[in-house]
């Protein structure tokens, strides 16, 4: 989070309304700036940016709710969302009333992953670097959620601005003058598969990108609810490019001068789109070279991580990718011609997720692989052990990846943590040494430690050094191979059986699915064809090693 003020929760309220929060009880700073978007872990200390708006995730019990407004009030926060029926009992008023926190109910459709992103839409910060508040079309350049309300004035309509994949970018007040698949649409960020599925097979996307003027929609219906209201669209574009539309649900047809005004708002749009646009361009290449420096751990690391909020923590560093784009970018159907937009987009929402749960955290996409920031976490006043912090981050991991969950094939590796710049760069070594593992392996493993995986990490090193130098089996493990090539034996999976069922004639000859006395002879014809003592560790622990490493 940089120095910039998010704005007053009054702005919040005003963009979201009632259709997704609602004031059960008044703040004391209802006009203060906002320092951060907090998630509450009933697991973790209670560590808040100033003016912190908290989402109060699965608190339901007056006692707990009280308890943590007074823990909040002394942290100066603003106010404590929580889930509806917000059980406003005395003890509940009380504390909001000596905490001055106040407490804001939630809408019971909405998800607090989809909260979390609409309240940083409304609240987004500007742009990295910025020198100070630009305008567009009289409003504050990209702030679409103030566009969408002077839209929704001109047509005396409520209003969405969706993008190209009908994601909702933005919406006006007064939702709840619409019906009940407009408040499904802002609620889950997206217009209903079953509604876009309507629209697509009656060609209505199709005329909506192909026109210049504003779209009439009829009522929808899937016989899951009552006809929609009527709606009525335009295209947003940037010459010939379609950058999303504008919708508005109506009651009546609009008038040829409000279909002019809206006509005339999708070129406003346009500017704040591509504006916005541009604008994350650039923080994404700025905050990649960032953490690009950072994690060096050379010159120049200590005033990035400062940039970054970063300097003096120690930080936890997590490395994400996906399993199938290794070496050329191949998934398992082929070439994948949106691989790279794919992982901006995975990179993009890791970046999300951990903003929500520190603050100060930071993600960039470095090639094929998104780095994260944590700063480790600290309890009693003295910083926790790093295995504790390590173990912390892949909670926080395999959150993520419950959350995108297993299409995507993405694995994320934990480094150890980093306690000061030049301790970056073995935590990211760390960091991507394990997650090396992950997309070399198979199984249902999406998250490892270095420290869980380290020997494996060592035999894969170890593979590709001898993979490198065109090493072959040598010894005991040549002898048995060239033997079984030339007799059609299976003496070296014979002694691989032998050596990991550690000596267990039953559980080796079992593994191989032959008699134990055949296992028997067996291993008394390896040892004279390889010349292996099978009493000795040495032999048995160098003819493990070239197994995992050079199989013949």
């Amino acid at each position: 989070m940089n120095a910039h003020a998010y704005g007053g929760l009054v702005r919040v309220l005003h963009n979201l309304g009632t259709t997704v929060l609602h004031v059960v009880h008044a703040p004391a700073r209802d006009g203060t700036d906002l320092g951060g978007i907090v998630i509450h872990d009933p697991m973790e200390d209670l560590a808040l940016p100033p003016h912190a708006l908290v989402l109060g995730v699965g608190l339901a019990k007056p006692a707990d709710i009280a308890r943590l407004l007074g823990d909040l009030g002394r942290q100066h926060a603003v106010a404590l969302i929580v889930r509806e029926p917000v059980p406003l009992d005395p003890r509940v008023a009380a504390a909001a009333d000596s905490s001055g926190v106040g407490v804001i109910g939630l809408a019971r459709g909405a998800s607090w992953a989809q909260v979390a992103a609409m309240l940083r839409a409304v609240l987004a910060e500007g742009d990295v670097g910025a020198d100070g508040p630009e305008t567009l079309g009289g409003t504050l350049s990209g702030d679409l959620f103030a566009v969408a309300n002077a839209i929704a004035a001109l047509i005396d309509a409520p209003v969405t601005i969706e993008d190209r994949h009908s994601r909702v970018l933005a919406f006006s007040g007064h939702q709840q003058e619409a019906d009940a698949s407009r408040a499904e649409t802002i609620l889950g960020r997206q217009v209903p598969e079953r509604l876009a599925r309507q629209l697509t097979t009656r060609g209505i996307y199709r005329d909506l990108y192909r026109s210049d003027g504003v779209l009439q929609i009829p009522p929808l219906s899937d016989g899951r609810e009552a006809a929609t209201m009527p709606r009525v669209a335009v295209a947003v574009r940037a010459g010939d490019e379609a950058l999303g539309s504008i919708w508005a649900a109506v009651r009546a047809p609009l008038t040829p001068e409000r279909c002019l005004a809206l006509r005339d708002a999708a070129k406003v749009v346009a500017l704040h789109l591509l504006r916005l646009r541009a604008g994350a361009d650039v923080e994404r290449r700025l905050r990649a070279d960032l953490v690009s420096t950072a994690l060096e751990g050379r010159a120049g690391a200590h005033e990035a991580l400062s940039r970054l909020s970063l300097a003096g923590r120690p930080v936890v560093v997590l490395a994400l990718a996906t399993r199938y784009d290794i070496d050329g970018g191949a998934t398992p159907g082929g070439p994948d011609a949106g691989l790279a937009t794919e992982r901006e987009r995975l990179a993009d929402a890791f970046a999300m997720h951990l903003g929500s749960v520190h603050p100060h955290s930071a993600a960039a996409l470095l090639g094929d692989v998104a780095y994260g920031l944590v700063p480790a976490q600290q309890h009693g006043g003295g910083s926790e052990e790093g295995g504790g912090s390590e173990e912390g981050a892949v909670r926080i991991a395999a959150g993520f990846l419950d959350r995108v969950g297993a299409r995507t094939g993405a694995v994320i590796g934990v480094g150890p943590v980093g306690e000061d710049a030049a301790g970056l760069a073995r935590a990211r070594s760390g960091a991507d040494r394990a997650l090396r593992v992950l997309r070399a392996g198979g199984g249902d493993r999406r998250v490892a430690r270095l420290a869980d995986v380290h020997v494996e990490a060592l035999l894969l090193e170890l593979r590709e050094l001898v993979a490198a130098r065109g090493d072959e089996p040598t010894g005991t493990i040549a002898r048995l191979a060239a033997y079984d090539r030339a007799r059609g034996t299976n003496l070296v999976e014979t002694l691989r059986a032998h050596l990991e069922a550690f000596g267990d004639i039953g559980a080796a000859a079992a593994a191989v699915h032959v008699h134990p006395n055949t296992f028997r002879y067996r291993l008394r014809r390896l040892a004279e064809v390889g010349g292996i003592d099978l009493d000795d560790p040495g032999a048995r622990f160098a003819a493990m090693l070239q197994l995992r490493v050079l199989p013949p």
